[in-house]
């Protein structure tokens, strides 16, 4: 999955028992974004969110105990970028660099969200394209999946 020209390729698809809509419609608000984005021992705060085509977003997620491995400081990841697509129920497309001293680290990748519906629930498949190579493949797909799994818990609370 990784060419030297398209950079690493990591992706992550599970199925949510709730409907395409329901998962979209947990991405339209920065404030509940942040209360099922950020996986186990983190916590997140929105910076900016404006949720539409050429919108720019920056987040802050901080790992809730010291000695964190994060990519702004020791116990920080910042993140921003744009809202490249957006298809109400189907795609969210975004663009993602962190703010880091590391250039490695602050290049940008592309990640997206698709919803596909199979019956009663949706497979989402999250895939990041052009994922900096000092990080780790395996603390990206694990990070991707706990947020998949707190957006379960999310939308089947019907918050």
């Amino acid at each position: 999955m990784t060419t030297a020209e398209d950079g690493r390729v990591d992706q992550v698809t599970r199925t949510l028992e709730a409907s395409p809509e329901a998962i979209y419609g947990a991405f339209r608000d920065g404030d509940v974004l942040m209360q099922w984005l950020p996986p186990s021992g983190m916590s997140g705060k929105v910076l900016e969110y404006d949720f539409r085509v050429g919108g720019r977003y920056r987040f802050e997620l901080r790992y809730e105990r010291d000695g964190g491995h994060g990519k702004t400081d020791s116990n920080t990841d910042v993140s921003k970028g744009e809202f490249l697509q957006l298809v109400p129920g189907e795609t969210i497309q975004q663009s993602v660099e962190f703010e880091s001293d590391d250039p490695e680290l602050a290049r940008v990748m592309t990640m997206t969200w698709t919803f596909a519906r199979r019956g009663d629930a949706t497979e989402v498949t999250v895939r990041a394209d052009h994922v900096p190579s000092s990080i780790g493949r395996d603390d990206h797909l694990a990070g991707i999946a706990a947020s998949l799994e707190n957006l379960s818990r999310h939308v089947l609370r019907g918050a």
